[in-house]
């Protein structure tokens, strides 16, 4: 049922939620190094009266309130940036930059929403500790560090989440969308693709850019195998199977006069089925030996390839969704929430916070936060979205916080105290 309480009280927060929605956005960290916006949950849970657990998977956070029998419902909100350079002109752009290990610098922004997903969570907490009479049950919250790596979840998981909170009976997640505030997609099913990372490094010779012959070129070799990796979807896996395979990230070399001795290049794979999944990481591995073998690598210097983080598909239960989409209409009207939504080739490691209790009923639902007015110009030059997600453009409107966080709470309070 919708509780009338829920949008006053939000409303009432809503300039307090913007100003830390900007101060998390100016202030963007990447992951496993968001210690300063793990901070700013903690200290805001523990005021309200949660119990904070802090510094689970490196920089996670838990908080628990407890309020009387009922059913235990965990809601989960990831931290991380990106390391993109923000252009979207706001006032409370980021500017912070990092230095990578090593040495050169590069620049950081909140260009997929997490600042969001966090502001939307400390407002629902709001709502929570403010109205125990109202419902009964057990709230766990968890702040997740590097969903952007696919690493936090099993790494809150790994290093004793189910120490620090209880087995949940429902898992609620939230993430930006770049449709329309007052929009939500609350579908079941399966949502969203599998993916892995992956770095591989090219071995090789290395020397004077003038004397190629005395040198084997890692870097060529990268070049080739990047180039061989799209024959790999084009060429051996079945055109109906979705299958995605991108280079994100070439590293090799300082000079231009200089051959180095190794080159990195990392690959991000995206998959629906565990065959294709297979087919993907092993011609990734069959293209880059056959290409260091071709340019006179010996066996023990074929490239090294290391898995860095990696997830499922994400699936929604299709009665859990049905019920959160059925209370929301009642709220934004049925027409603003879409039921049919078919699958991304996005990823997530939401679902991977289920840690051994994969029978945990999940909903991952999708939060519009575009400008009304900025989408209708980009339907009406024949654009699917504005902008897409980790695109330096990448803005939340500020009407989404108090939107977000509304949305959060009457989700959370149709599975409390049911």
């Amino acid at each position: 049922m919708p509780y009338e309480f829920v949008d006053p009280y939000v409303d009432d927060e809503t300039a307090r939620l913007v100003e830390v929605f900007k101060d998390i956005h100016r202030n963007p960290e990447l992951g496993f190094m968001e210690t300063r916006t793990a901070g700013i949950v903690a200290h805001t849970l523990t005021v309200l009266g949660f119990a904070v657990t802090t510094g689970i998977g490196g920089t996670g956070v838990t908080a628990v309130l407890r309020n009387g029998s009922g059913p235990t419902v965990m809601y989960r909100a990831d931290m991380d940036a990106l390391t993109v350079e923000e252009a979207t002109g706001l006032d409370y752009a980021s500017t912070v930059r990092v230095r990578r290990d090593d040495g050169s610098e590069s620049p950081v922004g909140h260009v997929c929403g997490h600042d969001a997903h966090v502001t939307w969570m400390l407002g629902m907490a709001g709502v929570l500790a403010k109205t125990t009479d109202a419902w009964s049950g057990t709230a766990v919250l968890v702040a997740q560090p590097a969903e952007e790596l696919i690493a936090g979840a099993q790494a809150m998981v790994d290093d004793g989440l189910y120490d620090t909170v209880p087995k949940p009976d429902f898992l609620v997640g939230m993430h930006t969308a770049p449709g329309p505030v007052g929009m939500v997609v609350a579908s079941g099913g399966t949502k969203m693709a599998g993916t892995d990372q992956l770095d591989i490094v090219f071995k090789g010779v290395g020397g004077h850019g003038s004397m190629p012959q005395l040198t084997k070129d890692p870097v060529l070799m990268a070049a080739l195998a990047i180039v061989e990796f799209q024959t790999i979807v084009s060429r051996t896996i079945a055109p109906q199977e979705t299958a995605v395979l991108t280079v994100g990230s070439v590293q090799a070399g300082s000079a231009s006069n200089v051959i180095p001795d190794q080159a990195l290049v990392k690959v991000n794979l995206r998959w629906f089925s565990p065959h294709v999944r297979e087919q993907l990481i092993s011609g990734v591995r069959a293209v880059s030996e056959g290409i260091a073998r071709t340019y006179g690598m010996p066996e023990d210097q074929l490239p090294v390839i290391t898995m860095k983080g990696g997830s499922t598909p994400l699936v929604n239960d299709e009665r859990l969704c049905g019920r959160i989409a059925t209370t929301l209409s009642g709220v934004i009207g049925p027409e603003n929430v879409v039921t049919d939504f078919p699958p991304l080739p996005g990823s997530e490691d939401c679902h991977l916070l289920k840690g051994p209790h994969t029978d945990v009923p999940l909903s991952y639902l999708l939060v519009g936060v575009a400008d009304s007015q900025v989408c209708a110009e980009a339907w009406t030059a024949g654009k699917m979205f504005p902008y897409s997600p980790h695109s330096p453009n990448y803005v939340v409107d500020l009407a989404a916080i108090p939107f977000g966080a509304k949305v959060a709470s009457h989700a959370m309070l149709e599975l409390l105290g049911s």
